[in-house]
């Protein structure tokens, strides 16, 4: 799942906040300045402040098997506020007790200004309650326990800044049209019996956050997104669960592509499934290895993106694998990765990690972090870590969770490709040198997890949906199934032999400490030398027992025939 930002770029970050036609911003700003007031006289005292509301409105649409089963709007307001006590140097925040920095609640909807200073008056008594007692233990903890490695500051000085995007006007929702259109897709999966679960999902979305803060940041960031999303679900006969999933984002639903071609990809979805229950599942397997664009973007995000996030390189609890190695070489010489909020577009795709601001009200940044193999930098938020002293605008959450430095949309470039149609002869290539019989071609990702603290093994872990083996001796490609790429990000990341020419997006949602957040990974294709895989993990369970209404004939016939084979 994705979300699409579309303010548009290029505003000046200071862009005057017009509260005149903001009531909403205008009590904001209000009962902060009255509440920064009052509890400076407090002992300890608040040195910083924000509030920011969240305006969600959306319309889901939902269908399955020809009918809808969801058709709702929804609009939602949430408030966080966050309370800060002590000094930049050590606050209620340090370490463990990162989330007394936030409390969070629902917004009375319209501009009545004192219901809403009513509410973020009450927030505001409880975050302090909370933050105080924090801050009192903090400074406890810090006495009695051993000096910290990274003794850097709690909360990082950043400029002020205001700022009004501008308003996206997104065209109206033919509602009577899509809710035909998603049921005569999702009705395509009823001609396949052994998808056994298959749904069609429109959500457009409109979203305005504003942040005020003590130091005088007011942010106000609209934002749209639509997407459609297809799912469908078999189950082998040996009990592995089979899914295939595509994700289609757009800036508005009558940019999405016609239903003729999305018609098309559920028949195609279908037809993956249903060879994927009749592969065989693959062998525990190191050796040569292709990754299509797509699923390379998911093996750099899994692998060496969550590694690159600055809060990681701070917490003595995380493996801290890159931390000390600024300057050093941790990637083939050839690769560069960039992480750009910024960016909008690339290969023709819209991407998902675009944003102006990031979620404490710091411009977002491109941020170079590894230039021809050399690590060069994290991504930070305004929690600062050795020898990075400011946020990159990389400070990312879902709102009620305190912000960490996240990826936006992390961007892998290569200085040694070949033409993307070559690759599967190079494959072959090293295969033949290996002496193997066969290399591994993964076309497409559906995600992945990875380990980041030291009381784990520091690995990765990606999930194929679509995997080839590739004969050397020219055999034709087979379909396999049930493998995990597995491995440890400072072996797997040297492995790398040569690129694609061609750049591909995946576009999603990434979870971590601070929540939920849109994520686009770019990168061109990549041949590994080597790459293991593990067998996956599954369930038992036999496909349905009964056949799905309309097919029992051809059900009760797949049943006979094995009997008709047995041999007295």
């Amino acid at each position: 799942m994705a979300a699409l930002l579309i303010q548009p770029a290029g505003i000046a970050a200071d862009t005057p906040v017009d509260n005149a036609t903001d009531s909403v911003m205008k009590v904001m700003q209000s009962e902060l300045k009255r509440a920064t007031a009052d509890l400076a006289k407090s002992d300890p005292a608040p040195y910083y402040i924000s509030y920011t509301v969240y305006d969600q409105t959306a319309i889901v649409l939902a269908g399955a098997y020809g009918s809808l089963i969801t058709n709702t709007g929804v609009h939602r307001r949430q408030a966080d506020v966050t309370m800060r006590v002590g000094s930049p140097a050590l606050d209620n925040t340090h370490g463990q007790s990162r989330s007394s920095g936030m409390i969070s609640g629902s917004i009375p909807f319209g501009t009545d200004p004192d219901a809403i200073a009513r509410v973020l008056w009450e927030l505001t008594d409880r975050g302090y309650k909370r933050a105080s007692p924090a801050f009192l233990n903090v400074k406890t903890n810090t006495a009695v326990r051993a000096e910290e490695e990274d003794k850097s500051p709690d909360f990082s000085k950043e400029s002020a800044v205001t700022h009004t995007g501008e308003e996206i006007k997104l065209p109206d929702l033919d509602r009577p049209n899509w809710e035909a259109e998603i049921r005569r897709i999702s009705g395509t999966f009823r001609k396949y019996p052994e998808v056994y679960f298959a749904t069609v999902v429109l959500q457009v979305q409109n979203a305005k956050e504003r942040k005020v803060t003590s130091e005088g940041t007011a942010v106000i960031t609209p934002s749209a997104s639509t997407r459609l999303v297809m799912e469908a679900q078999t189950r082998a006969d040996d009990g592995m669960d089979l899914l295939r999933v595509e994700t289609f984002q757009a800036p508005s639903a009558k940019e999405l592509p016609d239903e003729k071609e999305l018609t098309a990809k559920a028949e195609k979805m279908a037809a993956d499934l249903d060879a994927l229950r009749k592969a065989p599942v693959a062998e525990p397997y190191a050796g040569p290895a292709l990754l299509s664009g797509r699923a390379a973007a998911v093996f750099f995000h899994e692998v060496l993106g969550h590694r690159l996030e600055g809060h990681r390189q701070r917490d003595e609890d995380e493996g801290q694998t890159f931390t000390k190695k600024v300057g050093q070489e941790v990637l083939p010489k050839f690769l560069s990765i960039v992480d750009d909020p910024t960016k909008r577009e690339m290969a023709g795709m819209k991407l998902a990690g675009t944003y102006e601001f990031d979620n404490e009200g710091v411009p977002a940044q491109r941020t170079e972090l590894i230039t021809h193999g050399v690590l060069k930098g994290f991504l930070t938020s305004r929690m600062p870590i050795k020898g990075f002293e400011h946020s990159n605008g990389h400070g990312r959450n879902q709102p009620g969770l305190m912000p960490t430095g996240r990826q936006g949309n992390l961007i892998v470039s290569s200085s040694q490709s070949v033409p993307e149609k070559d690759l599967r002869q190079k494959l072959i290539d090293e295969v033949k040198k290996q002496g193997k019989p066969y290399g591994l071609y993964f076309d497409d990702i559906q995600g992945g997890f990875t380990l980041t603290t030291r009381s784990l093994p520091q690995a990765f872990q990606v999930l194929p949906v679509i995997v080839y083996k590739v004969y050397a001796d020219g055999r034709p490609d087979e379909l396999v199934r049930g493998v995990d790429i597995v491995g440890t990000p400072l072996a797997a990341l040297t492995r790398i032999i040569t690129t694609g020419d061609e750049q591909h997006v995946f576009n999603g949602v990434c979870g971590a400490e601070s929540g939920s957040v849109p994520v686009s990974a770019v990168a061109p294709a990549m041949l590994f030398s080597e790459m293991e895989v593990q067998k996956r993990a599954h369930e038992h369970d036999r496909p349905p027992i009964l056949p799905p209404p309309g097919f029992e004939n051809s059900q009760l016939k797949q049943n006979v025939q094995p009997q008709a084979e047995v041999k007295p």
